[in-house]
C-alpha cells in the first residue's frame, strides 16, 4: 500500500516537473518574439548626394526618368522671323499702256501660267501703235514700188544716178519704220495682224494672284504706284530673320534651320539659309538673312510670325535635356541620375547653353544614362531630410 501511494506521488511530480518546463519554454519563444520584433531593420548607409526611396514609396510616383542620348542640339536662343514672297518667283504686274478695262479682271486667289490673259484693255496707244504699223507697212510698199521706177529709169538713162540713190534711201528708211513698228508691237504682245486696239496683260510667271488692284471699267496706266495684279508662285516662300553681330558666325550659307508657327504650334517646317546680308544695321547691330521656305503643302502664308531653331551641324553633338531636370545651388547646376528603380546619384553638370524649356549640357552626363526629367527637387527634399535624420542620430 505505501509503495502505491510513492509511485502515485512521483508520476504526480513528474507532470508537474514537464507542466514547468513546457511554461517556461513558452515564455523564452514570447520574449524571443518580443525582443525580434522590437529590434529596427537594418538602414542603408547615408552618403552625401545619394538618396535611396522604399520600394513602396509614395514619392516614386512623382519620379519620371529619360535614357540620355547625343542629338544635334541649338546653337542660339530660337529667333523670330516673318514668312514672306519668294522674290524669284513672285511678279508686281502693271499694264505698260494706258487703257480702259473691258473685261473682267482674273479674280483672286486664281492659278494662272505664263502668258495667261489677266485682263483686257481699249487702249487708243495700242490704236495707235497698230496705225503706225499699217502706215509703215504701206510706205515700205510704196519706197519699194520708187525703187523699181527709178532703177528702170536709171537703167535706161532716164534717171540720174544722184535720183535711184534717193529712191533707195527712201526705201530703207520705210523698212526701219516697219522694223521699228513691228518692235513696238512685239513689246506689247500684239499680232501683227491685230487692228482692233484691244491690249491683253498676260502673267509673265505661273503661280496664284495674290493681290488685285483693278476693277471692270477703270481707267489705268503705265504710271500708278500700285501694281494691278501680283502673282507669287506660293509653294515656295522666303523667311526673312536678323540676326545680331555678335552671332553672324554661328549661321553659314546652306544651314538648316526648322521653324515653327502660331497656326501649326506642333508642327516643325524646314528651312534652309539662302542669302546673309552684307550690310551691318548699325542701330540694331543686326544683319538679314533670307531663308529658302519650300511650302508643298500650302500651310504657310505670307505674313506670318515663325520662332526659328537654329541647329548644329550633323556632326556635332550634345546631351540636351529638359530644364525641369536641373535645379542650382549656389552656382552650380544639378541633375539627379537613376542608379536603379529605388537609388538615385546627384550629379553636377555644366550647361552651355540654358532655353526656354531645355538646357544644352557640355559636361557631366553621359549618353544611356537614365536622367531624373520630373521630381528632381522631390528627390532634393528627401536627401535634405535623410541628411537631417543622420546628424540628430549622431
Amino acid at each position: 500500500m505505501l509503495m502505491e501511494m510513492d509511485e502515485l506521488m512521483s508520476l504526480q511530480t513528474k507532470k508537474t516537473v514537464r507542466f514547468c518546463l513546457l511554461l517556461i519554454s513558452l515564455l523564452l519563444a514570447s520574449c524571443s518574439d518580443s525582443s525580434n520584433q522590437d529590434q529596427p531593420l537594418p538602414q542603408l548607409p547615408i552618403v552625401k548626394g545619394e538618396v535611396h526611396l522604399a520600394p513602396d514609396s509614395p514619392k516614386k510616383s512623382y519620379i519620371k526618368t529619360i535614357s540620355l542620348s547625343l542629338t544635334q542640339h541649338p546653337l542660339l536662343e530660337p529667333l523670330t522671323g516673318r514668312v514672306t514672297y519668294n522674290e524669284n518667283e513672285t511678279s508686281h504686274i502693271s499694264s505698260p499702256v494706258s487703257g480702259r478695262v473691258i473685261t473682267e479682271p482674273v479674280a483672286l486667289g486664281t492659278r494662272v501660267s505664263m502668258g495667261s490673259t489677266l485682263l483686257e484693255l481699249d487702249s487708243p496707244e495700242v490704236a495707235a501703235a497698230e496705225a503706225d504699223y499699217a502706215k509703215a507697212q504701206a510706205d515700205l510698199i510704196l519706197a519699194n514700188k520708187g525703187v523699181i521706177r527709178q532703177q528702170e529709169l536709171y537703167v535706161g538713162k532716164a534717171a540720174s544716178q544722184k535720183e535711184f540713190e534717193r529712191a533707195q534711201d527712201d526705201y530703207n528708211a520705210a523698212l526701219s519704220e516697219v522694223q521699228r513698228a513691228q518692235d513696238r508691237l512685239k513689246n506689247l504682245h500684239i499680232s501683227r495682224q491685230q487692228n482692233d486696239g484691244r491690249f491683253a496683260l498676260r502673267s509673265s510667271i505661273k503661280g496664284i494672284v495674290v493681290e488685285r488692284h483693278v476693277n471692270p471699267g477703270m481707267e489705268v496706266r503705265p504710271d500708278l504706284d500700285t501694281p494691278l495684279f501680283v502673282v507669287s508662285e506660293t509653294k515656295k516662300l522666303t523667311l526673312l530673320m536678323a540676326i545680331f553681330e555678335v552671332n553672324l558666325s554661328k549661321i553659314k550659307l546652306g544651314q538648316k534651320l526648322s521653324i515653327a508657327v502660331p497656326a501649326y504650334p506642333n508642327r516643325l517646317f524646314p528651312a534652309t539659309v539662302e542669302y546673309i546680308g552684307q550690310v551691318l544695321d548699325e542701330k540694331t547691330r543686326s544683319i538679314q538673312v533670307r531663308c529658302d521656305l519650300p511650302n508643298s503643302d500650302g500651310l504657310l502664308l505670307p505674313g506670318m510670325y515663325a520662332t526659328i531653331t537654329l541647329d548644329s551641324a550633323p556632326d556635332d553633338q550634345a546631351i540636351v535635356i529638359p530644364l525641369t531636370a536641373v535645379f542650382t545651388e549656389g552656382d552650380q547646376d544639378f541633375v539627379f541620375i537613376a542608379i536603379d528603380e529605388n537609388h538615385y546619384q546627384q550629379r553636377p553638370v555644366e550647361i552651355s547653353l540654358r532655353l526656354k524649356d531645355k538646357a544644352v549640357i557640355s559636361s557631366g552626363l553621359s549618353p544611356n544614362e537614365h536622367l531624373v526629367a520630373e521630381g528632381a527637387l522631390t528627390l532634393r527634399s528627401e536627401e535634405e531630410v535623410d541628411a537631417d535624420s543622420s546628424t540628430n542620430k549622431k
